[in-house]
C-alpha cells in the first residue's frame, strides 16, 4: 500500500489518501494510542485527530520516510502533546481497556490462564516509563525495526536499543517481582 501511496499519489486526492490510511492503519493507531492514554474512548478521539491532522499535513509530506513512519511519528507526539495537557493532567480518568484480545481454540482453562498470564505482561509493560514502553511496544506489538523505531521516535538507533534493553530488564524484574511476590 506504501509504495502505491507514494507512486501515485498525483492520482490521487488527499481524502482518497488518508481513506487508505485509515483503512490500512486504523486500527493500529488506535492501539498504538491507546499505550499512551490507556482509555478506549480518548484514544478513539486521538485517532480521529491524528487523521484530521494527516490530512492538513498530506501536502507538506516529502516522502523522506515511509508514509506509515510519517504517520506513527505523527500519532506518538499527538498522544504525547495530550498526555502533557492539563485536561489530562486534571480530568481524564483511566479505563483500564489495554488490549484487543484474539480469540482461539482452546479449552476455558488454558484460555483463563493466557488471560491472566497476557493481563500480567500487558500491566507489567504499562508500568513502564513511557521510553521504555513505546520501544517494547513498537518491537513486539508493531514488529518494527531499530532503524523504523529510531525514524518514529526521531531518536537515535542505539538510543532505540538501549531504551529496548533497558526496557526489557525493568519488564523481567517487574514480571519476577509479581511471581515471587
Amino acid at each position: 500500500m506504501e509504495g502505491y501511496l507514494i507512486n501515485d499519489t498525483a492520482n490521487l486526492s488527499n481524502e482518497a489518501i488518508i481513506d487508505e490510511l485509515m483503512q490500512n492503519y486504523g486500527e493500529d493507531v488506535l492501539k498504538l494510542v491507546m499505550q499512551y492514554v490507556h482509555n478506549n474512548s480518548v484514544a478513539e478521539d486521538l485517532t480521529q485527530e491524528i487523521f484530521v491532522k494527516c490530512y492538513r499535513a498530506l501536502p507538506s509530506f516529502s516522502y523522506d520516510s515511509s508514509i506509515k513512519t510519517w504517520l506513527w511519528r505523527i500519532a506518538i507526539n499527538h498522544s504525547k502533546d495530550y498526555l502533557k495537557s492539563w485536561y489530562a493532567k486534571n480530568v481524564e480518568a483511566k479505563d483500564g481497556v489495554l488490549f484487543v484480545q484474539v480469540e482461539s481454540s482452546v479449552s476455558v482453562e488454558q484460555e483463563v490462564i493466557q488471560k491472566q498470564e497476557d493481563n500480567e505482561l500487558v500491566n507489567a509493560v504499562m508500568a513502564l516509563p513511557i521510553k521504555y514502553r513505546e520501544v517494547i511496544y513498537l518491537c513486539y506489538y508493531e514488529e518494527q525495526s531499530m532503524k523504523e523505531m529510531a525514524d518514529v521516535l526521531q531518536i537515535n538507533e542505539n538510543t532505540v536499543k538501549t531504551r529496548l534493553r533497558k526496557g526489557k530488564q525493568l519488564l523481567k524484574k517487574r514480571l519476577e517481582c509479581e511471581e515471587h511476590g
